[in-house]
C-alpha cells in the first residue's frame, strides 16, 4: 500500500510578488527549493494564512537567494504581496517506509531567508 505523506513544509514564506499575467504556477527562490528538496514543475498545495485560501500547482525556480515567492497566473487570484503562506509537498511512501518518515520542515523569516 501507497500512502500520502507530508515529505515537505517551507513555513510561513511572504508573497513577494502576484502576477496574473502568467500561465500558472508558483515561484520560489532556488536557494529555498534546493533546502526543501523540491525539483522545478513538482506539485506543490499552498495554504494561504491571510485568507484560508488552499491550491495546488507546480514550481517554478526562481532567482537564487532573490527571497521570491511569486504567485502566477490563476494562482496570483489566491493570495496578495504580504500574505502569509504555508506550502506543502507530499510524496507517495510504501507503508512500511511511511512509519519513520520525518518531513523536511524549512522555516522562513520576514524576508524569505531559511532561519
Amino acid at each position: 500500500m501507497l500512502r500520502c505523506m507530508l515529505r515537505t513544509k517551507i513555513h510561513m514564506a511572504t508573497v513577494t510578488e502576484s502576477n496574473l499575467a502568467y500561465e500558472g504556477s508558483i515561484t520560489i527562490d532556488e536557494t529555498i527549493l534546493k533546502k526543501a528538496g523540491i525539483l522545478p514543475f513538482e506539485q506543490v498545495m499552498i495554504s494561504n494564512m491571510n485568507n484560508g485560501e488552499r491550491f495546488e500547482t507546480y514550481v517554478i525556480t526562481g532567482k537564487k537567494d532573490s527571497g521570491e515567492i511569486c504567485l502566477n497566473g490563476p494562482t496570483a487570484r489566491k493570495g496578495v504581496v504580504g500574505d502569509k503562506v504555508i506550502i506543502f509537498c507530499y510524496s507517495y511512501v510504501e507503508d512500511a517506509k511511511a512509519h519513520g518518515l520525518v518531513p523536511i520542515i524549512i522555516k522562513l523569516d520576514d524576508k524569505n531567508r531559511i532561519k
